[in-house]
């Protein structure tokens, strides 16, 4: 019979406090436990706390970063660690505490691609009365909504299925009127992302000029 190997995965672990520092510094922090003399127990800690600071070298890039590793310290060993620190030990309840969530104002949002601005204007859309003048409203927004969502999805949509967007958005006050027509894409349009400016559909936008040009 050969000897097994006990593998012991992660998974099978009790999770990390401090998941960036590794178990090895979980290791080093229940070794520093262990210690009976204070002042030895104290000395290792700092040179643990150094070790820390290697490992997550981002930190110092934080206020008061270096009272942050000790925190840190203490947090990974369960806050059960009596040494003499430059700062007083952080309590338990206090960093555990769950930030109060901020309450958000309005309602959220339906259809993110079409952004919250979609929503006010089915709403005026919907207090105007049936004639020509909504029904060219409802064919603009249409238009508009479209661009909006080529620039979130892909390359191309149905016009129904706008026409649906705009009438599940509106919870059925707007029928979309038989025979609006949006017209075609022009295939020199640009959907950008806000932040990407020209870049992100540029390349297609040259790729579709291209394919125009090389069939003439």
């Amino acid at each position: 019979m050969k000897d097994t190997v006990n593998l012991q995965y992660n998974t099978e672990r009790e999770p990390l406090a401090m998941p960036e520092y590794g178990r090895g510094v979980l290791a080093m922090a229940e070794y520093l436990q262990t210690i009976p003399d204070r002042a030895k127990r104290s000395e290792q800690a700092r040179a643990v706390v150094k070790t820390m600071e290697i490992l997550n070298p981002q930190v110092r890039q934080q206020e008061n970063w270096e009272r942050k590793l000790w925190d840190h310290l203490y947090m990974i060993a369960g806050y059960n660690l009596d040494i003499d620190s430059p700062w007083p030990a952080p309590v338990k309840e206090e960093m555990e505490t769950k930030p109060v969530p901020l309450p958000m104002k309005g309602s959220p949002i339906k259809a993110m691609h079409y952004g919250r601005n979609i929503e006010r204007i089915i709403d005026l859309i919907c207090e105007q009365p049936e004639g020509e003048t909504k029904t060219a409203l409802i064919r603009n927004l249409a238009i508009y909504m479209r661009t909006q969502y080529l620039i979130w999805n892909k390359d191309s949509v149905a016009d129904a299925t706008i026409f649906s967007d705009i009438e599940k958005l509106s919870g059925g006050r707007i029928h979309v009127p038989e025979g609006i027509e949006l017209g075609k894409v022009s295939q020199d349009a640009v959907f950008a992302r806000p932040g990407q400016g020209q870049q992100g559909g540029g390349k297609k936008n040259r790729n579709r000029k291209y394919r125009k040009n090389k069939g003439k």
